[in-house]
């Protein structure tokens, strides 16, 4: 019987694009599920949990602004406990943002989602080139992949929670984001108190299923960009590149996404 997917691509409100190339992604899922022999139901949001995870053997998420309510929490980790996986991708440790009182920017809210992913968003800079450090080789996720590998993304700052395993990481001391750029937060998320370690990929295990999660995987086109700038590391006048897609251009996202995929139907 072939593997079942059921994948979650969109931004909030229902059908924005949120500042990425959701066609994009959602194409190129899409056709990785497709190639890895999955038969795959798609949705924006997580509306309707329960019965979209009927039968289905893995969730794969790539969304900026929907996250799952407590009900849908419910319902997913019931079908983790279960043995269902999860991979999520970028965008999917986000969620809701409050205002801040006395400032124009907003501060993101710790809900339910992030303990049952393992991953809490707080913000990131600029785009930005960057080392990824493969903290767990021996995990199937990251097979195949060089011990570190340079991407141009976003680079998330991602506090982890609810017993997740690091499985990526990246070296940075710093918020280098200029005054007034993204989100207020309280702690930055270093892995140890010293710094500079932060965790760019996580797992957990939940029942007998798992959920696992990787920061990276920004993309966007002149239609849906919403960077003001970025890193001289991308472009030296700073100027945002009208088409990106970072991370999705290089062998070892590739193989991650690839990796997933078999990591998804339990091998």
């Amino acid at each position: 019987m072939a593997q079942r997917a059921h994948l979650i691509v969109g931004g909030f409100p229902y059908g924005a694009t949120a500042g990425h190339d959701m066609d994009y992604a959602r194409i190129e899922l899409v056709g990785k599920l497709y190639q890895a022999g999955y038969v795959t139901t798609c949705g924006n949001d997580f509306a309707d949990m329960g019965s979209a995870l009927a039968g289905v053997d893995l969730l794969l998420t790539y969304v900026a602004g929907p996250y799952p309510d407590e009900r849908q929490c419910h319902a997913i980790e019931s079908w983790l406990e279960e043995g269902g996986r999860w991979f999520a991708l970028h965008g999917t440790s986000g969620g809701r943002a409050v205002r801040v009182e006395g400032s124009r920017q907003r501060r993101m809210a710790r809900l339910a989602h992030h303990d049952l992913l393992g991953a809490f968003f707080l913000n990131h800079p600029p785009v930005r080139r960057f080392d990824v450090a493969v903290a767990a080789p021996e995990h199937p996720l990251l097979a195949g992949l060089p011990p570190t590998f340079n991407v141009a993304d976003e680079l998330y700052f991602v506090e982890p929670c609810g017993n997740a395993s690091v499985l990526l990481t990246t070296e940075l001391a710093e918020d280098p984001s200029p005054p007034g750029f993204g989100f207020l937060y309280d702690k930055d998320a270093y892995l140890a108190a010293n710094g500079p370690t932060r965790a760019l990929g996580l797992e957990r295990r939940v029942g007998v299923g798992r959920v696992a999660y990787v920061a990276l995987g920004h993309c966007h086109s002149p239609r849906t960009n919403s960077q003001p700038f970025v890193d001289e590391s991308v472009a030296a006048d700073g100027g945002t590149p009208r088409t990106f897609r970072g991370a999705w251009t290089t062998a070892p996202f590739q193989r991650i996404l690839e990796n997933a995929l078999r990591w998804g139907s339990g091998d």
